[in-house]
């Protein structure tokens, strides 16, 4: 070569280039986080804050500690606008009032899940629940006619024949001392939604230790954990040095299940699509009923006119399963703990039912929810004590302002329900257990965003509607047999705000027949 100079072998030249474009990258990341830093000081945040570990270190790894820790951090600045913490090198804006929420969940730019969401995709995919941009959008308009009015009527039959064995189950443990309702309820919640959505039916309450319920404990905690420990959020620290062969262990319970639902379930469509197809008696073959939430996905093609794959059927699966059973399962328990901690709402919730149903043990039917117009008054009131979802994140596409604060492209939102649904100024004597707050006198004059359990805007929870159905036919089946005793004071539920709001040791009641 000219000059004297050899030429570089190509692999010698390929790393080159790659360390060059690595060495860019470095500098353009941390080019970035240090213009968050500077740009971002003058908000109200925690101290310490270590360049690149950020807060890391003040968090406590156990999910009940830092729930009390986020919740102290809220309450000491309450009368702020918003607060900031830095995970790592990200940065987090903290938000627990209504008029800041707002700008971010009114949005139509800022429907990113945060980043803290992609340790959920090794479980959930990039379904419904962490998809972003087109396939969120896509994903939504498919799945949307599955929540229609019409097929909720049609599950009401599910529901209440599901209700029934957990009432016959409960009727074992009338008078016979306290027990923990929560895994009950939960497997109610399971069967419920594996045979509106998925038409499959899996006997959960015959299992009172199922090893889905357990999995779906243990993925969640692993998870919250590792959201914490930005050390760990390279795959290969945490594999190597961290939990990661109990996560393997969880994601293999989890995906063999929700794979032979979807298994048994295309294998029965196609069975049924052959006999009637080659059927001509249509008497044969009894008319098609709903459309199951899994038929539809199975029925999906795209733009192409190519079927969903098997990782795109399981991912929105994995997300219904979760999503359709957990929180719901929650929300019902916390309920049934508030009215058996309050008999002066429980009598009134139970006047209510004799209203509606008299001596009757009929199944309920939509217009008998429809009246028990106290009741929901109550479920709101326990979802506002108690969020199923305690926290949620967004990541901000653009830049905005913020309580008078102007915040950088590219930041995570970090919205806090446990802590927005006790703002003294929409809630007063935020701590009371009071239904009537959501009477429909009451509940018009309330700021939207004050009272979000089942997020708000253009990406709210698609399964809100199903939601409150199951959890009425639930609450009023066993209150219209039982009398509720809780066992608990407030101070011994041990609040774990993980993924879910669950309290550490579940709830335990006591059950009477309402006759005695």
């Amino acid at each position: 070569m000219r000059g004297g100079m050899e030429a570089l072998p190509p692999s010698a030249a390929l790393s080159a280039i790659f360390l060059t474009l690595l060495a860019v990258l470095a500098f353009h990341l941390f080019s970035d986080y240090v213009r968050k830093w500077n740009r971002m000081k003058r908000i109200p945040g925690l101290s310490p804050t270590y360049p690149i570990l950020g807060n890391a270190l003040l968090f406590k790894p156990s999910g009940e500690d830092f729930f009390l820790q986020l919740i102290e951090f809220t309450t000491k600045c309450r009368d702020e606008p918003l607060m900031k913490l830095w995970l790592g090198p990200l940065p987090f804006i903290v938000l627990f009032h209504a008029e800041t929420v707002e700008v971010v969940l009114s949005s139509s730019k800022h429907l990113d899940k945060s980043y803290a969401y992609k340790f959920l995709h090794p479980w959930l995919g990039t379904g419904l629940l962490t998809s972003t941009g087109n396939k969120w959008r896509a994903r939504r308009k498919l799945i949307t006619p599955t929540f229609h009015f019409t097929i909720l009527m049609e599950f009401l039959e599910v529901m209440n024949e599901q209700t029934n064995i957990l009432l016959e189950k409960w009727e074992k443990k009338v008078g016979k001392g306290p027990f923990n309702c929560f895994n009950d309820i939960t497997l109610c919640a399971l069967d419920i939604i594996c045979e509106t959505a998925m038409d499959k039916k899996v006997y959960a309450q015959s299992n009172s230790d199922s090893e889905y319920i357990r999995a779906i404990y243990k993925m969640s905690d692993l998870i919250h954990r590792r959201q914490k420990m930005p050390w760990f959020w390279p795959d290969f620290l945490f594999n190597t040095f961290g939990e990661g062969k109990e996560h393997d262990e969880a994601l293999k319970i989890l995906h063999t299940f929700t794979e032979k639902v979807i298994e048994e379930r295309s294998c029965k469509t196609e069975n049924a699509e052959e006999f009637n197809h080659s059927d001509s008696d249509s008497n044969s073959w009894r008319k098609k009923k709903r459309k199951a939430f899994l038929d539809l996905i199975l029925s999906t093609t795209d733009e192409g006119g190519n079927k969903l794959s098997q990782q795109d059927i399981r991912e929105e699966v994995d997300t219904f399963m979760f999503e359709g059973h957990d929180t719901t399962a929650a929300s019902i328990n916390w309920t049934l703990y508030l009215l058996g901690s309050h008999p002066d709402a429980l009598k009134k919730v139970h006047e209510e039912l004799d209203d509606v149903f008299g001596n009757s043990d009929r199944p309920a039917t939509m217009e008998d929810l429809k009246n028990l117009q106290f009741l929901q008054c109550v479920i709101k009131e326990s979802l506002r004590l108690f969020p199923s979802v305690p926290i949620f994140g967004r990541t901000l596409l653009e830049e905005c302002h913020v309580g008078g604060f102007k915040v950088p492209e590219g930041v995570n939102a970090m919205i806090i329900p446990y802590a927005l649904h006790r703002d003294p100024r929409y809630f007063p004597d935020p701590e009371e257990f009071r239904p009537e707050r959501f009477s429909h006198e009451s509940s018009s004059k309330m700021n939207p965003y004050a009272f979000i359990p089942f997020s708000a805007g253009i990406r709210n929870c698609i399964g809100q509607k199903f939601a409150l159905l199951e959890e009425k036919v639930i609450l009023s089946s066993v209150l219209r047999r039982f009398h509720v005793e809780a066992k608990q004071s407030r101070d011994e539920l041990h609040l774990v705000g993980e993924l879910i709001l669950r309290p550490q040791n579940g709830i335990w009641i006591e059950l009477h027949h309402r006759t005695e």
